[in-house]
């Protein structure tokens, strides 16, 4: 007899082998929670040749896409609030409370929330997040529908439809689809804006005479060419016309050529492997990595460069100087960033070129005008401009509009 034929059990003792499972079930989910939470916190699925914790959870554990996020979420959120493992082990909390806590946790508010959240549904948990994290009213929104209210739902909810559900503006947002829908055949759905909208409707004119009338299709495949292009030749210097080797001094410069070899000879894919042998699958955030360190004498030759994620990248990194050294380097490199973003705000604000340039003046005028500025560093914008137009006269342009104002 198969062991998942139930039909010889009595009543009393299937509802008891059934709430003994739930039970079981429950305990099984808060261990696995507190396992994907310390495999993420040891970044344990890089050596696995995974890019990421959701990679790890689809192709290696074979969750679904779904159920990788909702564990990883809930996953990360316990680790953060211990007291989450107990409740989910218990029965207090289910999966979907705790994503739907996630984002208003706090250090302060945690026991509070867990508490109120405890043994309620999933509609009861958006009623508990409501009254106490209000959001502003829904803009009121008119828009129109086909005659199939049936096949709208269908097309337009991001899940399945439950009759009590009310009609939103999540609801009446798709949301961007990629479906196969038969052998090398995709159904591609998604919104857009009015000004993709006018790029596409000026495309399909211009390629009237070549595209038969409304082949979307084909407009977008077209498009998707072009860009292609565009993003190889940036990416790794995709050319038919590769122009001699020009000397440069930088050591981390990585040649046009070079790069051009090596995302050849490496697929487009990321070159970590395993040790049990198995290839990163990532072909997104690749980066040109030196096998031998820059820092070592490493040289930009196609046999020392190689295609790794970002997440590998800096994982040789580590294994190579250390995770304390680069955790520093990677400090260092954020504080720069931030300090050179906020001084080119700065000057940006005190430039009076731009305005100048507004007005009518030539630039080689306005640069010399601004040059004259420098001797007031503490003026604001305003003074700096009057200092400015003093320095100059008429501007070119008879009449211009700046600030709103004639000139």
């Amino acid at each position: 007899m198969s062991s998942y034929s139930l039909s010889h059990l009595s009543d009393s003792v299937l509802l008891r082998e059934l709430a003994a499972l739930v039970a079981q079930d429950r305990a099984t989910t808060a261990a696995l929670l507190a396992h994907i939470a310390e495999v993420d916190a040891r970044k344990l699925y890089l050596p696995a040749a995974h890019p990421s914790m959701f990679s790890y959870c689809i192709h290696e554990l074979r969750l679904s896409e779904d159920a990788a996020y909702k564990r990883i979420r809930a996953a990360r959120t316990a680790r953060q609030f211990p007291a989450i493992f107990a409740a989910v082990a218990d029965g207090r909390l289910h999966l979907g409370a705790v994503v739907m806590l996630t984002p208003y946790l706090t250090a302060e508010n945690v026991d509070e929330l867990l508490r109120a959240a405890a043994h309620q549904s999933k509609a009861e948990v958006e009623q508990l997040l409501a009254q106490r994290f209000p959001r502003p009213d829904v803009q009121a929104q008119i828009q129109a529908l086909s005659t199939s209210p049936t096949l709208d739902a269908a097309q337009l909810a991001p899940g399945p439809v439950e009759p009590h559900t009310p009609v939103g503006l999540e609801a009446l947002t798709p949301r961007p689809k990629l479906t196969p829908v038969a052998p090398e055949r995709y159904a591609l759905q998604l919104t857009i804006g009015q000004s993709t909208y006018d790029k596409l409707q000026y495309a399909q004119a211009l390629l009237g005479h070549q595209l038969a009338p409304g082949d979307l299709a084909a407009v977008v495949d077209r498009a998707l060419d072009a860009l292609l292009r565009q993003l190889e030749r940036r990416k790794f210097a995709a050319t038919s016309q590769p122009r001699p080797r020009r000397a440069t001094a930088g050591k981390r410069h990585i040649p046009a050529e070079v790069r051009r070899a090596v995302w050849e000879r490496d697929g487009g894919q990321c070159t970590f492997i395993s040790e049990t042998g198995r290839r990163c699958p990532a072909r997104s955030r690749l980066e040109f990595d030196h096998s031998e360190p820059v820092g070592r004498g490493g040289q930009a030759t196609v046999a020392n460069v190689s295609l790794r994620c970002r997440s590998h990248n800096q994982y040789a990194a580590e294994r190579t100087f250390g995770t304390g050294f680069m955790h520093q380097k990677r400090e260092q490199a954020r504080e720069a960033a931030a300090a050179r973003a906020a001084a080119a705000e700065q000057e940006e604000e005190r430039d009076v070129v731009p305005w100048l340039r507004a007005l009518g003046f030539r630039a080689d005028e306005a640069r010399r005008a601004a040059a004259v500025c420098e001797s007031l560093p503490d003026a604001s914008l305003e003074e700096r401009v009057r200092l400015a137009l003093s320095c100059l006269g008429r501007p070119h342009r008879r009449v211009v509009k700046s600030l709103g104002r004639s000139v």
